[in-house]
């Protein structure tokens, strides 16, 4: 009898399938240590799934997301936004237009600021008062915070006016009616705004307060510095909602427990 033929042995993968496979893990445990390194923002990838499921019509019932108030407010501005925006470039240009009058006084600008929920007028206080006065006698002062009120009035009633007295750390004098900057910055304060409430200004929009010498913007060290601490600012923002925060419990409650 012969010999039996041995069975043929199934052939063996190819070269380049071994070394390609090896390539695919290496690729694998390359990104694996990427996602493990990088940093992921939750809410950023919350939102983009949302926006995701909403494209594809499956928002209800599926992911919810909650689209930041700023992220909002420049995608879609509202009617009340715009409308502040207008009075706020309006209020600019009677800046401009009161400080090219003035130009040739050489008195201190009066500037106009963007701040949190509003914006902020800063009037130097040598434009509306004599030293250690509180009485505005400045007439173009006066016709600046006619406009100033006729624009204001325009603004959502939700906005409010804070007026701000403040001063250098110079005592009034002697001749002044007022002890001590505390008077005199409060003083200052209440009467622009007695000229806003004048000219229209809803008395119930508005506030007055002063802060002396202690809210300096720059050196009392120089005339220039003291200069620019002397000043009266228009804090014109919106009234936030306020939520009861009232405690339930006294303190006395809490020392007898």
């Amino acid at each position: 009898m012969g010999k039996k033929k041995c069975p043929e042995c199934e052939e063996c993968l190819p070269a380049w399938l071994a070394a390609f496979g090896d390539l695919m893990s290496l690729l694998l445990c390359f990104f694996v240590l990427l996602l493990s390194m990088s940093s992921m923002d939750a809410k950023k990838v919350s939102e983009a799934i949302g926006s995701l499921s909403g494209a594809m019509g499956i928002l209800e019932g599926g992911i919810k997301t909650e689209i930041l108030k700023q992220r909002i407010r420049e995608s879609v501005p509202t009617e009340s936004q715009s409308k502040t925006d207008e009075t706020i470039n309006r209020i600019r240009q009677a800046v401009v237009d009161v400080n090219e009058m003035m130009e040739k006084s050489q008195d201190p600008e009066i500037t106009v600021e963007d701040a949190e929920n509003g914006f902020v007028i800063k009037l130097p206080a040598a434009l509306l008062f004599k030293p250690g006065s509180a009485t505005i006698k400045n007439q173009d002062a006066l016709l600046f915070l006619k406009r100033v009120a006729l624009i204001v009035n325009e603004l959502p009633n939700n906005m409010q006016a804070s007026i701000q007295g403040h001063t250098d750390d110079n005592n009034p004098g002697l001749l002044s009616p007022f002890k001590d900057n505390w008077e005199l910055s409060s003083a200052r304060a209440i009467s622009v705004l007695h000229e806003l409430v004048l000219d229209g200004v809803n008395p119930a929009r508005t506030s007055a307060v002063g802060f002396a010498q202690y809210h300096p913007v720059a050196t009392n060290a120089t005339p220039t510095g003291r200069e620019k601490n002397r000043r009266v600012e228009l804090h014109f923002f919106g009234k936030k909602s306020q939520k009861k925060t009232r405690e339930t419990i006294s303190v006395l409650d809490r020392v007898n427990k």
